[in-house]
């Protein structure tokens, strides 16, 4: 299994992947980002996010994609967006294979932390983070608003 970073040509493999994980966290009708959009998003001149993939044999079983986030009490930090390996490839070591590489990225780019969210029904997920002795924080109440 090789890490790398995403291509444009990737794209699309990586939206099928989206949409697993939105079908695994049952939600599956809110993925909506036509491919166009995520490529450019992704690889404009100015990208707004980056990402990792796991490939074997030209396979793409799994993909970790963040963003820099900005917190007035920290500075830049990186924002996990997502982080999935398909489910025949899961139990592999892959997630780990790729969560260690975005500390990588971190720390080569001097981000001062990374930051994500899990479900908190997805005990496989928190379990994994637990292993990184990851702080979770039951405080915070996530709030969007859609336009």
């Amino acid at each position: 299994m090789q890490i790398r970073r995403a291509r444009k040509e990737d794209c699309g493999r990586l939206l099928e992947l989206v949409k697993e994980l939105a079908l695994y966290e049952r939600a599956p009708e809110q993925v909506t980002v036509p491919l166009e959009e995520f490529e450019q998003a992704g690889f404009s001149e100015k990208p707004v996010w980056w990402a990792f993939v796991a490939e074997e044999d030209g396979f793409i079983a799994g993909f970790a994609l963040y963003y820099i986030r900005y917190s007035t009490w920290k500075g830049c930090r990186m924002y996990l967006e997502d982080i999935l390996v398909t489910e025949e490839y899961r139990g592999k070591g892959i997630g780990k294979l790729l969560f260690d590489q975005l500390i990588v990225e971190a720390k080569e780019r001097k981000f001062h932390g990374i930051v994500w969210q899990v479900l908190e029904w997805n005990e496989p997920a928190i379990n994994f983070y637990k292993k990184y002795e990851a702080e979770m924080d039951a405080e915070w109440v996530n709030c969007s608003y859609e336009l």
